[in-house]
């Protein structure tokens, strides 16, 4: 175990003796680093206020640093080792508060075990104003030596988020009658004493991340609380939407006011919304909301196949956040977690532990099934869980939960320098024979988006313990720099960047690979987890590459005559070998027209249609190619990278813009029922071409980022919480700075 949270566990002696303790630990075992558990890897070190560094894709692109693209001598970073035993901390406790001898603290074992060097040294010892203390400490130690860490099972420290004791979270009541997935015979168990446990962690080690909010001016504040209560308003009118037409089923649809299950029918919606309920101080509708969960039944489905990924983002992560929003308060709420991670968690029983996630689960319950993980599963499908399963370990205990997803992840940084773009994992991977290198599509958008989304994230729920996800994220942003963000030529004001996407199938060097400027509404994250690197690693200088993503998707909004960013759009591209920097990089990248006509017709290489036509007939807007899916699916993801970025850098004309954003969206969206989706927000009437969908996540996610930014900035702050992909709030810190 790692000593370091030990130090922090001890809270009752504050803060001189946190010092004190992490000294002596640091002096008694040089391979403790000063800014975590572990010594920073050399290979991966940062310096503060540095933007994350291209060395380390430069040496691959050279060679992969001589070594067939692997790190050291065999193909991991050294993470150093970690603290002896519990006999040692307790040694160097002794050492240092007690007058002993030279030779006592130069050899440590005499002085416990040789009686005569023992009389004086405990004399001293008794003298001392810390005796009853470390007398507690050492008792503490001892007893848990002798019980959790004797059996092989370690649960996870009280710092930072666990409860001491955590409540019991079976799938349902015990003699309830009902069906319990936990009860369901694995057929490739793992053995606990094999499972990976959670590491220490020490959120003490964590820079700030939210800005430092001062007075605000009255005028504002005024203005502010007015947005607070539209968003609200409009938030309440989807809600009872849903409750007066679809209550129970998993989404409402707002056109036609019937029910719709495409996520199981086990009320998406519901469970989705439940934390965003409690936030908007909407206490009367989450009780009746939680007293509604118990009727939920996951032994049974309206469907015969489910999403893993969903299930888990939208139920998992829903259950988690409305429990610890909500103080802890309504166990229902964390047994129903443990339910749905009982069920998943069947999802990973294969051969090689690698999980279906689309997964048929009937056959599964009944205990038919031979699982076999498939050869094609989505990067984010599979990248995506584990927020999700690491934090239900947290809260509950059990490390089956952290173990299954970690299992996939270290196949992730295993793989991660042997793909066709190293750095980055392909779209589609191989989970049956483990092989996430092959497929040649990368990209940060759909069907990849939040697997890299959630690498700084895990660093922060692990409270900064395992810097294994800060180094995945370092080399996949260096990857991100060189191939995917890209820079259009638009007539917008500000510097902006978009992600593309590259194809590469590793027959041609990837320094001349083509970025292909496709942007994506989903991509629109990318801002958002730039800004949040930044500022969890001491990356300032990636501050402004955040900032630029931040721009470019405002720029998607506000370039739109329909003030709405369609769901695909391609654009024009200012070359990176040409541009150079300073006056160069203006004149290239300076907006022409004829330049956009030009880069029209490339899009276009089979019509005959003048360019300059083109641009009228389909509504181009300068910068625009091609509108490639006009849609608007009520997508969360570019308020929330406005919201993270507000919030990280105090800039209150970004509340100003995304007002603009809201008044759009609310103006030709809202229905009688709730909000629907746009089929076209190229025509000059977007609210004609209503689809009957509104995802659960309209209210799970863009509309709770939405109040979030006008909201008080301690409600959910992000150096307590660290948002899953749909906006559910998980807590990494206990304390506030």
């Amino acid at each position: 175990m790692d000593l370091g949270g030990a130090c922090w566990g001890l809270d009752f002696l504050r803060r001189p003796w946190n010092k004190t303790c992490l000294a002596i630990i640091t002096s008694a075992n040089t391979s403790i680093g000063p800014q975590g558990w572990k010594e920073r890897p050399e290979t991966a070190q940062l310096s503060t206020g540095q933007g994350a560094s291209t060395d380390w894709y430069d040496r691959q692109l050279a060679g992969r640093d001589g070594n067939n693209g692997k790190n050291g001598k065999n193909g991991s970073l050294n993470y150093g080792q970690r603290p002896t035993t519990v006999l040692a901390f307790v040694t160097s406790l002794f050492v240092h508060f007690s007058r002993v001898p030279a030779v006592a603290k130069t050899d440590p074992s005499a002085f416990l075990w040789t009686p005569p060097a023992m009389a004086v040294p405990l004399q001293a010892f008794a003298k001392q104003r810390y005796v009853i203390p470390i007398g507690i400490v050492i008792v503490f130690f001892i007893f848990l030596h002798n019980s959790s860490w004797s059996s092989g099972i370690q649960y996870p420290s009280s710092s930072p988020h666990s409860p001491a004791k955590p409540p019991p979270v079976t799938g349902s009541d015990p003699g309830d009658g009902r069906f319990r997935w936990a009860t369901v015979p694995l057929k490739h168990a793992i053995a606990r004493d094999d499972m990976k446990t959670l590491p220490e962690a020490d959120s003490s080690t964590v820079p700030r991340i939210q800005h430092a909010f001062g007075d605000e001016p009255s005028d504002r504040k005024q203005v502010r609380l007015q947005r607070l209560g539209a968003v609200k308003a409009n938030f309440t009118h989807a809600w009872e939407g849903y409750k007066s037409r679809a209550w129970l089923q998993d989404e409402v649809k707002p056109v036609s006011g019937k029910g719709n299950n495409p996520f199981g029918g086990w009320a998406a919606t519901l469970v989705d919304t439940l934390d965003t309920l409690w936030m908007m101080g909407l206490e009367s509708e989450f009780k009746e909301a939680v007293r509604e969960v118990e009727k939920i039944d996951f032994s049974k489905s309206a469907l015969d196949e489910i999403n893993v990924f969903e299930t888990t983002i939208r139920y998992l992560g829903g259950f988690l956040a409305a429990y610890e929003i909500s103080g802890q308060k309504y166990p229902a709420l964390l047994r129903k977690a443990a339910e749905v991670g009982d069920m998943l968690y069947i999802a990973f029983d294969t051969p090689n532990h690698m999980p279906i996630t689309r997964w048929k689960y009937k056959p599964a319950r009944e205990g038919t099934a031979k699982q076999v993980a498939p050869e094609q599963i989505l990067v984010a499908e599979i990248g995506s869980l584990g927020l999700e399963f690491t934090h239900l370990s947290q809260l509950t205990g059990d490390n089956k939960y952290y173990d299954a997803v970690q299992r996939v992840m270290d196949v992730f940084e295993d793989q991660q320098d042997k793909t066709n773009l190293p750095g980055m994992w392909p779209v589609v991977v191989n989970a049956a024979t483990m092989d996430f290198t092959s497929d040649g599509g990368f990209t940060i958008g759909g069907m990849a988006d939040s697997a890299y989304e959630y690498l700084p994230k895990m660093f922060l729920l692990l409270g900064g313990g395992d810097y294994q996800y800060r180094d995945m994220y370092v080399k996949a942003l260096a990857a991100m720099k060189r191939h995917i963000f890209y820079e259009p030529t638009t007539q917008h004001p500000y510097n902006i960047l978009i992600p593309g996407s590259v194809q590469s199938e590793g027959h041609d060097g990837v320094l001349d690979l083509e970025t292909q400027p496709e942007a994506q509404h989903l991509g629109c994250f990318a801002g958002g987890m730039v800004g949040l690197g930044a500022r969890a690693f001491g990356l300032e200088k990636d501050m402004s590459i955040a900032k630029s993503l931040v721009e470019g998707c405002l720029w998607g909004y506000e370039s739109n005559p329909s003030g709405i960013m369609p769901e695909i759009m391609h654009t024009t591209i200012c070359n990176k070998k040409e541009r150079g920097d300073g006056d160069d990089r203006d004149r290239i990248c300076k907006f022409s027209e004829d330049a956009w006509y030009e880069a029209i017709k490339k899009r276009h290489p089979d019509d005959n249609m003048p360019p300059a036509e083109r641009a009228s007939n389909e509504r181009l807007v300068p910068g625009v190619t091609e509108f490639k899916d006009h849609r608007y699916i009520l997508r969360p993801e570019a308020i929330e990278s406005v919201f993270l970025l507000y919030r990280m850098t105090g800039e209150t004309n970004l509340q100003d813009r995304a007002w603009d954003m809201f008044t759009n969206i609310v103006k030709h969206t809202q229905t009688n029922i709730a909000h629907a989706a746009l089929g076209d927000i190229i025509n000059p009437n977007p609210g004609s071409t209503k689809d009957d969908r509104m995802e659960s996540f309209w209210l799970a996610e863009t509309l709770k980022y939405f109040y979030l930014i006008y909201a008080e900035p301690d409600l959910v702050s992000l150096d307590e919480y660290v948002f899953n992909t749909e906006a559910h709030p998980l807590k990494w810190r206990t304390w506030k700075l």
